[in-house]
């Protein structure tokens, strides 16, 4: 293998990862991760994306002339089966996984262009922000529609990740509950969700876990606009999961004069379109919202984006039935 070239590291991840145990490490390492990508694709790498800051992705092209995005992931639980929804989702509505390298945490896909996210399309920002979350909906019920039974063992069922969520839930409310104000009932209520939730579902699906506006990207590739959804922190278990994110981001409507009443209406545009149920996407919408508050808290420090989050769970729990 050839000497690692300096790699740029774009500054929102080395200030992310910098304070992490194991972030050092990993960003001294990087330089021949990204030599080791290189040499096995045979890649012309451009400059690394801005963006995101669990993972270091950049514009490539293989020596097959392929034009594609290395995407070269801190090593962390949410993210270790990435591939392995990808390569299910392919055609189905997921970024087109190339090929990997599981002992470098390492993904080869194809770029798919424009690239831009749900909330930065001009065509759909003219329209009502329903049109965005039919477009999401859409796509959801064909990422719940992949057959799962192959990966059931594969991939980390949501139960196991919500026993530990209902306990950090209960622990960090007894900790920092009562700095922020938040109502016990609340946090009690949302522990108890991560516990029954899964075990009430309909059925069991590979959910996407993460997908929120921007993690919708458009691809042009067909002549005709079409939606890929990228960076999946998949678990396998209630298709209720995975809407919070693109309610709680499409269009703000946190800032409405109604919240209630606007999430209302657009989570039966998305229930309807994926085949959902509004009661229970709300009752995880509040469970998810009340579990990241506590999160920002006890690892951020950050008290305004927790306050924030607690108020939504508050709305969300007006619609959870």
């Amino acid at each position: 293998m050839s000497s690692p070239d300096v790699v740029q590291v774009p500054d929102a991840m080395r200030r992310e990862l910098s304070p992490t145990a194991d972030g050092p490490a990993w960003l001294a390492r990087l330089p021949e991760l990204v030599d080791r990508a290189r040499t096995r694709w045979g890649l012309r790498l451009g400059e690394p994306f801005e963006s995101g800051v669990a993972a270091w992705t950049a514009p490539a092209r293989t020596r097959h002339g392929e034009d594609a995005v290395v995407k070269i992931v801190f090593p962390h639980a949410e993210a270790a089966h990435e591939a392995t929804a990808l390569a299910l989702w392919s055609g189905r509505g997921g970024a087109e996984l190339l090929d990997h390298d599981a002992d470098a945490w390492t993904l080869l896909l194809r770029r798919h262009r424009p690239g831009h996210g749900l909330e930065e399309d001009r065509p759909l920002l003219e329209q009502r922000p329903e049109a965005r979350l039919d477009v999401a909906a859409e796509l959801l019920g064909r990422l719940h529609a992949a057959p799962v039974a192959e990966l059931s063992q594969a991939v980390t069922a949501l139960t196991t990740c919500a026993t530990t969520a209902a306990e950090l839930v209960r622990e960090r409310s007894q900790r920092h509950g009562p700095a922020l104000g938040a109502d016990p009932g609340l946090l009690a209520a949302a522990a108890e969700l991560w516990e029954e939730l899964p075990a009430t579902a309909r059925s069991t699906v590979v959910v996407h876990g993460d997908l929120n506006p921007g993690n919708l990207v458009a691809d042009d590739a067909t002549g005709t606009r079409t939606w890929v959804a990228i960076d999946p922190k998949p678990m396998v278990g209630d298709p209720d999961f995975d809407p919070w994110p693109l309610l709680s981001q499409v269009a703000e409507p946190f800032r409405a004069e109604s919240p209630v009443a606007l999430l209302r209406g657009r989570t039966r545009v998305v229930c309807a379109a994926a085949g959902l149920d509004p009661g229970r996407v709300a009752a995880w919408a509040m469970a998810r919202a009340a579990e990241s508050a506590l999160w920002r808290a006890a690892e951020q420090g950050d008290r305004t984006g927790a306050l924030a989050e607690l108020d939504q769970a508050r709305i969300w729990s007006r619609l959870a039935v």
